[in-house]
């Protein structure tokens, strides 16, 4: 039989959850790089990478993954296990 006392509610690791940290991270150096690739693009930065904006790039991709890792960690969160000492 189960405690009428015990509650059933999973604890999530919620904003501690590592993978909201790492997206926090690479969104913020992705939209760094997104501004640099907009603003501060000379014609000699797109020679020497045969004409690709490689900051303007690098930096969506990184938007991108930081997204996606924000969109798992959302999807599946990290629980907590009930045996945790607080």
């Amino acid at each position: 039989m189960t405690d009428p006392d015990k509650t059933t509610e999973r604890r999530t690791a919620g904003a501690f959850d590592i993978r909201y940290i790492i997206a926090a991270l690479i969104g913020a150096y992705g939209v760094v790089l997104v501004v640099l690739g907009l603003i501060n693009t000379t014609d000699s930065d797109l020679a020497k990478a045969d004409g690709l904006n490689v900051n303007l790039w690098a930096g969506l991709g990184m938007i991108v993954a930081a997204a996606l890792f924000a969109l798992w960690a959302k999807m599946k969160p990290t629980v907590v296990p009930d045996d945790f000492e607080e």
